[in-house]
């Protein structure tokens, strides 16, 4: 079959990182254009590709298949919304929406086009949460009663994208770092019964959220995830109590420290974290105690791609629905009430 006609939105770290690197080593895609209004960076690493200067003749490029909407938060509805009206397949970076009421409308649009829409929630395919998964799914730690995840950095200064540091619809931390904890608390547990969140800004200056610290309540276990910029020496990102035992590990996936330095995703040894990562088991198995380090699984946002290609080629699922989007979207607003009205949100 023909490889698939992709677009990109931006070329910013998004762009340039996460995207464009599995794009253009994928047999099954073709880096086929992006839309850069006066620079042309994608070109000086890609040079078969198209620049557009302008969204709408990129989208009157019947070439085109599929667009990664990877602009600003802020933004995410808008464009999505322009291209799926364009009748092209669409991949939105994290978080989906800033409200649930555009993710409902989306949604509703692109059933109506007739066209495929997923999330790039990309941190499901970490090293460190496929390794969550694992032993979850393997029942090491009996019934779960307590979970903490955490995503921390010691970063106080504020960032010089005007547009992060804006306080508009969509942006903060929680917004920013909280969805990626949030898609993973659904992922290994479904919705909640309710939650309670305090979230704040620290950093000088700051117009936007910087910490946060939510709860989620569950029928037989609660879920914590926290972040702040204030943190210099990191707790361990994944901490996990059940009724047999706990499992504890850093936050440590390499795949982003790779691409940065320029790591192509189809390296021999693509995803592997250093022994020095690997997460503590502490448990009892057949009656016998056990306590040591297991081994981390090696993490891939390649299979997100892989998993659209099957989605828009073999007709099956999409590695992230937008409703799992949009879920994401709902926990962070009533998240945004909690804090508000300093009281625990009921999920209906």
């Amino acid at each position: 079959m023909q490889p698939i006609n992709t677009a990109l939105c931006s070329y910013g770290m998004s762009g340039h990182v996460f995207h464009a690197p599995f794009i253009s080593v994928n047999p099954n895609f073709n880096l086929y254009g992006v839309l850069e209004r006066t620079k042309n960076e994608a070109q000086k690493k890609y040079p078969n590709v198209k620049i557009f200067r302008d969204f709408e003749l990129m989208l009157a490029d019947d070439s085109i298949e599929l667009v990664v909407v990877n602009t600003p938060n802020v933004t995410h509805y808008d464009f999505a919304k322009k291209a799926i009206n364009a009748g092209k397949n669409v991949i939105v970076e994290k978080p989906f929406t800033a409200s649930v009421a555009e993710a409902e409308e989306l949604i509703q649009l692109a059933k109506a086009k007739n066209v495929i829409i997923s999330v790039y929630h990309n941190r499901r395919f970490d090293s460190d949460f496929k390794t969550v998964q694992k032993v979850l799914k393997d029942g090491l730690l009996g019934t779960i009663v307590e979970a903490e995840i955490h995503y921390d950095r010691y970063d106080p200064v504020l960032s010089y994208k005007v547009h992060k540091e804006t306080s508009t619809p969509g942006v903060g931390s929680i917004y920013d770092l909280g969805s990626h904890l949030i898609d993973q608390a659904l992922v290994l547990f479904g919705m909640p019964l309710a939650v309670s969140a305090d979230l704040d800004a620290f950093r000088p200056n700051s117009q936007v959220g910087d910490y946060f610290n939510l709860h989620l309540f569950y029928p037989s276990h609660r879920v914590i995830l926290k972040s702040s910029y204030y943190v210099r020496e990191a707790l361990p990102g994944n901490i996990f109590h059940g009724t047999k035992g706990s499992f504890i590990k850093t936050k440590a996936d390499v795949q982003e420290q790779e691409l940065q330095s320029g790591k192509l995703p189809n390296s021999k040894d693509w995803g592997t974290e250093s022994t020095k990562d690997q997460g503590l088991l502490h448990t009892e198995i057949d009656g016998k105690i056990i306590k040591e380090y297991i081994p981390t699984l090696k993490g891939d946002y390649m299979e997100f791609y892989n998993g659209m290609y099957d989605a828009l080629r073999h007709n099956k699922q999409v590695p992230v629905s937008a409703e799992e989007g949009m879920n994401v979207i709902k926990i962070i607003e009533a998240a945004l009430k909690s804090d508000k009205e300093r009281k625990v949100i009921e999920l209906s």
